[in-house]
């Protein structure tokens, strides 16, 4: 007797290999899932605009990376006494506008650099909302905790939303190798500021966008990550206190599930080794000299040697 209906994750005929490189971009899961891929020891780099949402400003930072077009002053703006981008998160804010440039543009050279060798691009959307700064009739991809009455704020049309979609492959496509296989999820975490249906129209619209283009280009799949969270896992245990979140137990269960899916029975192994071995590295002993504890350090050591022959690039 079955007590929920189960999502799955069509096989891949494709797998991530050892040595695969695996970009990813877009909302706050698109980040978790990198953090594993990163902790399994993998060749990841995650969102360097910082944590971005909407499918328009994706497709501007992947346009910017593509061209390796740095960011120059007359970009930014200045609040609360830092310089700004509204094109990124607030982590590259800073007091000084060389600093704010610097953290900006470094990154955009380490992601035009990675993407040049990337195998896998897995882009998470979360949201078809979209705001404008008035002052520069500009759409933006973080408001910075700017006055709300600085912004208007609309849902991005279809048009505009397979339009983004749409330039975003094209890039990506020119830029990665030519086996690159693009990864489209819609963000599980529900936008409740918004309104509850209002964030349904904008996933809804997502879900639609997506689907409507990919079934016309090679090599771009769709995940169901929002629908095995909404579905599979409808149960508020699997959430975090805020009750929108999708706790450590979901994402793993996604992971699994993605592993499963997409990993060969090589990386998979080699995945669940690193795992093990990270744990194993958070142990502490209060006495350092103790017999017992530098045999398990030695133990360890050699299991991560063994890992590190598995791969050519750098582990641990």
């Amino acid at each position: 007797m079955k007590f929920r209906t189960e999502v799955n994750i069509a096989e891949s005929e494709k797998k991530i290999e050892i040595e695969d490189k695996i970009f990813s971009v877009g909302s706050c899961f698109s980040s978790e899932m990198s953090e594993l891929f990163d902790k399994g020891q993998l060749q990841t780099v995650n969102n360097p605009f910082g944590t971005l949402f909407n499918p328009y400003s994706i497709n501007n930072s992947i346009k910017r990376l593509h061209d390796s077009d740095f960011y120059k002053e007359e970009e930014l703006i200045t609040f609360n006494d830092e310089y700004i981008s509204l094109d990124h998160h607030s982590s590259f804010d800073t007091r000084f506008i060389h600093q704010t440039l610097e953290k900006i543009n470094s990154k955009i050279i380490e992601g035009n650099q990675f993407l040049q060798d990337t195998n896998w691009v897995i882009i998470t959307y979360g949201t078809s909302f979209i705001y404008e700064f008035e002052p520069k009739k500009k759409l933006v991809a973080n408001c910075h905790k700017i006055p709300q009455k600085f912004f208007g704020k609309r849902l991005l049309t279809h048009q505009e939303l397979t339009d983004s979609i749409y330039d975003t492959i094209l890039n990506l496509k020119d830029i990665c190798k030519d086996d690159l296989q693009i990864l489209f999820t819609v963000s599980p975490v529900r936008h409740t500021k918004d309104g509850m249906i209002e964030n349904q129209v904008s996933k809804s619209k997502l879900i639609t966008a997506i689907h409507e283009l990919i079934s016309e280009i090679e090599n771009c799949h769709y995940l169901p990550i929002y629908e095995i969270l909404m579905d599979d896992l409808r149960d508020y245990r699997f959430y975090e206190e805020d009750m929108i979140h999708p706790n450590a137990q979901a994402v793993n269960y996604i992971f699994e599930k993605f592993g499963n899916a997409y990993f060969s029975e090589e990386t998979k192994d080699f995945i669940k080794e690193n795992f093990k071995i990270q744990k194993a590295l958070e142990h502490r002993s209060d006495d350092e000299t103790d017999p017992k504890y530098i045999e398990f350090r030695e133990k360890l050591n050699e299991r991560m040697t063994m890992q590190q022959q598995k791969t050519k690039h750098k582990i641990f």
